[in-house]
């Protein structure tokens, strides 16, 4: 896609990949309007930021994703990239019963809340000359981290999800791509100064070089082997993959 020039919505944009990318995209010359729960933080990175905007978004609420996304078309008509980003990645175990408030709450952030951003938005981005919508999904999309069983999955459809939505939006001006991060080393599993975890500014730069490409999906070199294992016997490196990642504690 064009890296400049564009007026860009991220959800979950105060930390993480989020507020980098976020960050990467407002040097370039894009108008950006990053979005989160917390007025504290979103006032932080717009205060770093000179320029960037922000807005209250809940997007676990169908109520607060209606009024954000009414007051983005009004305030913003030249909105014509979304990154559906926010994300919440829980600890769970698929051989006891899965908690409750951990399944509900994940699967409305991860699934949910981009399908209705997105619904919210499409008919809007339809109308300009050239809009993207991006998705961000994860490496375990494809090789599923056991002790994150319904974050994992929730990534897996999303995966799912924007096949289709490209599929159906063939022609139109709307592109739509999907970003697969590795491991990064975020807040996400305090994963901030894990050495196993790519590096947070290594992945924003390798990534927004492959965005700048007509890649449909934006893959950084550390993800591929993940990206590439689905097949009839995906499960040999699932196992050895989570294995290794069990031995390691």
């Amino acid at each position: 896609m064009k890296l400049s020039g564009n007026t860009v919505f991220i959800t979950g944009g105060t930390s993480g990949i989020g507020r980098s990318l976020a960050e990467a995209l407002h040097k370039r010359g894009n108008q950006v309007i990053i979005s989160g729960r917390r007025k504290g933080h979103l006032a932080e990175v717009t205060k770093a930021n000179p320029g960037m905007q922000s807005l209250e978004l809940n997007v676990e609420d169908p109520a607060s994703i209606a009024s954000v996304a009414k007051k983005l078309i009004a305030e913003h008509p030249k909105l014509n990239v979304l990154i559906n980003n926010a994300g919440i990645m829980r600890l769970d175990d698929a051989a006891r019963a899965i908690d409750e408030s951990v399944l509900v709450s994940t699967v409305t952030t991860n699934l949910l809340g981009p399908i209705r951003m997105t619904s919210a938005l499409i008919e809007h981005l339809k109308k300009q000359p050239a809009a993207t919508v991006i998705n961000v999904s994860s490496g375990l999309a494809f090789v599923p981290l056991a002790s994150t069983a319904v974050y994992s999955a929730t990534k897996a459809a999303i995966h799912s999800y924007t096949q289709s939505m490209r599929y159906r939006l063939k022609g139109s001006s709307v592109r739509v791509l999907e970003l697969i991060p590795p491991w990064v080393q975020t807040d996400l599993l305090n994963s901030k100064d894990e050495p196993r975890a790519m590096p947070l500014a290594a992945f924003i730069e390798e990534a927004v070089t492959v965005l700048g490409t007509d890649a449909e999906e934006v893959l950084v070199e550390r993800v591929k082997m993940l990206r590439n294992n689905p097949g009839p016997n995906e499960f040999v490196f699932v196992a050895q993959f989570n294995d290794m990642i069990a031995s390691a504690h």
